[in-house]
């Protein structure tokens, strides 16, 4: 007994081992969903989306370029980039929440295909292909659907502008009333797709 249970601990530590030298190596890639954590305050903590530029945004450290960096260089990045709002250097934590990987075989219709990124309250968030000509209604069906908590009055489609290269917001709402976007916009290569959290009387 104490052979079998010495060799699964054995293991464990061996899977934890090789899994936390796999994420110090890898280098981050747009479309992957990344947990970050403050360790002096929690309120920050959530999981952001490498955007299609290859950088995230995140709160009171604004735009921070992500791509190509370990999860150790991003933690570096934000915590000089948030330094200004604490007494001393945060304590920041990165690591994978989920690899940008392209849809499954068969997830999109046959034919030309666009990169669309979707982050918050859906079923699958990340980065996913889509038909040319698909919907922001169809597209939030292929992925998940909208969870209990999404904010359905308040989805955000954000598009990069080809001239200047800001990036528009415009609100969508689910229910289908209000005065902007319709279900029926169709979807851009590199559009992001955000559904935040609702609030607490929404």
């Amino acid at each position: 007994m104490r052979t079998v249970l010495g060799s699964l601990i054995t293991l464990v530590v061996t899977m934890v081992v090789a899994t936390s030298a796999w994420a110090q190596s890898y280098q981050i890639q747009p479309g992957d969903a990344l947990r970050v954590e403050v360790l002096e305050d929690p309120t920050l903590n959530r999981t952001v989306l490498v955007l299609p530029d290859g950088s995230i945004t995140f709160p009171l450290a604004g735009s921070v370029r992500a791509s190509g960096k370990s999860t150790d260089g991003l933690s570096s990045s934000l915590a000089s980039a948030l330094a200004t709002n604490f007494n001393t250097p945060p304590t920041v934590f990165v690591s994978i929440a989920s690899l940008g990987a392209p849809a499954l075989p068969g997830s999109a219709a046959a034919g030309p295909t666009i990169d669309v990124f979707v982050m918050g309250e859906v079923g699958v968030p990340g980065k996913h292909l889509a038909s040319e000509g698909t919907t922001i209604l169809q597209f939030l069906a292929q992925v998940g659907g909208l969870t209990n908590f999404a904010a359905r009055k308040r989805i955000e489609l954000r598009r990069p502008d080809t001239q200047s290269g800001a990036m528009n917001t415009y609100i969508y709402n689910y229910n289908g009333s209000g005065s902007g976007i319709k279900g029926t916009t169709v979807l851009k290569t590199g559009d992001v797709v955000v559904v935040p959290a609702r609030r607490l009387f929404e």
